[in-house]
C-alpha cells in the first residue's frame, strides 16, 4: 500500500514547476509500479498551453477553476469548469486556456517517470529508459 501526501512532495523532485507557468505534483511515477502516473496540475488564470501527448493517453479531472479545452485539429472549444473530465484518447492536440486558476488531477498511461519535458509539439519526450 502506498501513502502519498501533496505537502510531502513539495520542493522535491515530484514537484516540477515549469517556465511556462503551470506546477505539478506528481504522487505516483512510473517507478511507483502502477501501470500510470497521477498528478495535481495548477494552471494559473490566464495560461494558455499547447500540448500534444502523442507518447501518451492523458484523463483529466478538473476540481477547482475554469477553463477552456480547446481541440486544435476541430477547433472544438469546451469549457472546464470543477467537475468536468476530460479524456485524450486519441493522442489529440490541444490549448488549455485558463480563465481562472485551474486545479486539475491527471492520469497519465504510460505513466512518466517524472524526467519528462515539453517538446516544440506540446509533447512528453519520452526519457531514455
Amino acid at each position: 500500500m502506498k501513502i502519498v501526501r501533496t505537502e510531502d512532495l513539495r520542493g522535491t523532485d515530484r514537484e516540477v514547476i515549469s517556465k511556462d507557468g503551470w506546477t505539478s505534483v506528481r504522487w505516483l511515477l512510473k517507478s511507483d509500479n502502477m501501470g500510470f502516473s497521477f498528478h495535481e496540475t495548477t494552471f494559473p488564470p490566464g495560461l494558455e498551453f499547447d500540448m500534444w501527448y502523442k507518447h501518451h493517453l492523458e484523463a483529466v479531472f478538473c476540481y477547482q477553476g475554469e477553463g477552456t479545452l480547446v481541440n486544435r485539429d476541430t477547433g472544438e472549444e469546451h469549457k472546464i469548469e470543477p467537475g468536468t473530465v476530460y479524456a485524450l484518447d486519441n493522442h489529440d492536440r490541444h490549448t488549455l486556456k485558463a480563465k481562472t486558476e485551474l486545479k486539475l488531477v491527471c492520469a497519465f498511461n504510460p505513466p512518466v517517470t517524472g524526467r519528462e519535458t515539453h517538446d516544440a509539439d506540446g509533447a512528453y519526450v519520452p526519457p531514455k529508459d
